[in-house]
C-alpha cells in the first residue's frame, strides 16, 4: 500500500517543482526514485538533509528509495549554484568518503530489511568507469543539443557571471553525466523519478529527456526548495563553517545548539522539514509555542529530534546537560562528564589563564586563583570581599577564602572553572 507522497511534501513545505503526472504516477503503486549526492567530503552536512528526508518520506510512503553516491560526478563538479569550479578529488579519497556517507545514510533509510521497498545504495562510478569518451559522446551526447544544454539556468548563470575563469568543458558536461545516471537507473532498476534541490531541475529534466529519447519511456522530476533563513544568513552555516553530521567535524553539542538557536519563524518551518513528527503533533507544538515563545518549545523539540536522529539519545542528553551548564543548572558532577572538546565549546570565549601543574600540585590558594595569578578579579582585596560574600564557586561549588585548588579539582585532568555570581566565568588551564 502506498500513501500520497506529494501531498506529504506539500504540507511540510518541501515541494518546489514537480513534473505534471508525477503524483498520479506515484499513486499507481510502488515506484522507485533516487537522489544523488556527490561524495566531496567524508560527511554529509545539514544542507544535504532535505534531500535525505525526502528519500525517507518516499520510503515511508511505500516506495523504494535509491541513494546515488556520485563517485563519477564527484570527479567533475556540478556548476549548479556555484560561482567557481570545485576541486576535483581522486578515486581513493572519493571511495573513503563514500563509505562514511553510507554509514550516515543508514541512520535515515532502511537498507537492511527484506521489504520490497528496502533502500538501495548505488554509485555511478560503477557504470561510468568503463565508459570511454568516444562511446559516451556517440551513445549519449548526440541525443542532446548544445542549444538545449545552454538554455539550462545553471549554465546560463555561470556563463553570465563575473567569474574570471568561466565554466570548463568538464563542468559543462555534468548535466549529461547526471542525465545518463537517470537513464541507467531507469533501464536497470525501473527508477522513474529523480528528486533533488530546486537548483537541480535543469540536470534532472535532462535525464527525463534522455529517458524519452533513448529509453523510449517516461521519467519524472520533483524538487524541494533551497532552505533559507529569515535573517538572510545562509542555512547550515556558522562562523566555523558547515554544520556536519559527523561528530568529529561538528560536535553533538554544537549540532544541538545550532537548532536550539533558530528563530521562531525558522523553527516553525524547520520542524516540518527536518522531523518526522505528524501534522497533528506539529500543529499542537506550534500552538503551545505561540502561547509562550520565551519557552522555545519548538526549538527544543527540533533540536531534540535531530540530535537523536543524527547522533543518539545519549549524545542528546550530554548536549542538554552541557547546554544547561551556562545557565547555572549544573553541578560539579555534570562538569566532569564533559569531554575536553565539549568543555572548550561550552566555555568558548570565556577568559582563560594558564597555571603550572606544580602550583596545582602544591595547592593554589583562592586569592592567587582569583587575582594575583589570573587577573580574573582586579585585586586581592576584591577577591577577599567576594569570597566573604559567598559569591565565588570552583567547579560549581561555593568555596571560602581558605580553600585550596588541587589536582582533585581538575576537569579532564586539565581545567578548573571559576565563577563569580551567576554569569561571570573564568577557566584555569593547567599546563
Amino acid at each position: 500500500m502506498v500513501f500520497n507522497f506529494v501531498e506529504e511534501l506539500k504540507w511540510r513545505g518541501m515541494l518546489h517543482d514537480v513534473m505534471p503526472g508525477t503524483e498520479e504516477h506515484l499513486l499507481g503503486g510502488m515506484q522507485s526514485a533516487y537522489v544523488g549526492i556527490d561524495p566531496t567530503a567524508d560527511s554529509l552536512h545539514i544542507g544535504h538533509l532535505v534531500s535525505v528526508m525526502m528519500l525517507r518520506h518516499f520510503q515511508l510512503a511505500g516506495h523504494k528509495p535509491f541513494a546515488l553516491l556520485g563517485g563519477a560526478t564527484g570527479m567533475i563538479g556540478d556548476p549548479s549554484g556555484k560561482s567557481e569550479e570545485r576541486n576535483l578529488l581522486d578515486e581513493a579519497t572519493l571511495s573513503q568518503n563514500q563509505e562514511a556517507l553510507k554509514e550516515q545514510l543508514s541512520r535515515f533509510l532502511d537498507f537492511s530489511s527484506k521489504a520490497a521497498n528496502a533502500a538501495v545504495l548505488v554509485n555511478n562510478y560503477d557504470w561510468m568507469k568503463d565508459f570511454s569518451f568516444l562511446d559516451f559522446i556517440r551513445d549519449v551526447g548526440k541525443h542532446i543539443t548544445v542549444n538545449y544544454m545552454m538554455a539550462k539556468e545553471s549554465v546560463r548563470k555561470r556563463l553570465s557571471s563575473e567569474a574570471k575563469e568561466g565554466m570548463s568543458f568538464t563542468e559543462f558536461t555534468y548535466q549529461l553525466v547526471q542525465g545518463y545516471d537517470f537513464l541507467y537507473l531507469y533501464q536497470h532498476h525501473n527508477c522513474t523519478l529523480q528528486m533533488g534541490g530546486s537548483d537541480q531541475w535543469g540536470n534532472i529534466t535532462t535525464g527525463t529527456e534522455l529517458i524519452r529519447r533513448i529509453g523510449g519511456g517516461k521519467g519524472y522530476a520533483l524538487t524541494c526548495p533551497l532552505i533559507t533563513k529569515t535573517d538572510g544568513t545562509k542555512f547550515g552555516k556558522t562562523e566555523g563553517g558547515n554544520v556536519w553530521l559527523d561528530a568529529n567535524r561538528t560536535s553533538p553539542y554544537k549540532f544541538y545548539q545550532y537548532w536550539l538557536n533558530t528563530s521562531d519563524d525558522d523553527a516553525q518551518k524547520y520542524i516540518k522539514i527536518f522531523t518526522f513528527l505528524s501534522r497533528q503533533q506539529i500543529e499542537k507544538l506550534v500552538e503551545e509555542h505561540l502561547l509562550g515563545p520565551h519557552l522555545r518549545i519548538l526549538q527544543k523539540r527540533l533540536a531534540e529530534e535531530l540530535t537523536v536522529m543524527v547522533h543518539s539519545q545519549t549524545e542528546l542528553e550530554n548536549a542538554v546537560r552541557a547546554s544547561e551548564i551556562l545557565f547555572g543548572k549544573s553541578t560539579s558532577e555534570d562538569l566532569r562528564t564533559l569531554n575536553e572538546k565539549t568543555f572548550l565549546e561550552v566555555f568558548e570565549g570565556v577568559p582563560q589563564a594558564e597555571i603550572s601543574r606544580i602550583e596545582i600540585t602544591n595547592g593554589l590558594d583562592m586569592i592567587g586563583a582569583l587575582a594575583d595569578k589570573t587577573g580574573f578579579l582586579n585585586s586581592n582585596s576584591e577577591a577577599r570581599r567576594e569570597l566573604k560574600q559567598n559569591a565565588i564557586s570552583v567547579n560549581r561549588e561555593k568555596v571560602k577564602d581558605d580553600y585550596l585548588i588541587t589536582a582533585d579539582d581538575l576537569i579532564n585532568g586539565k581545567f578548573v572553572l571559576l565563577q563569580r555570581g551567576k554569569k561571570n566565568y573564568y577557566v584555569l588551564v593547567v599546563t
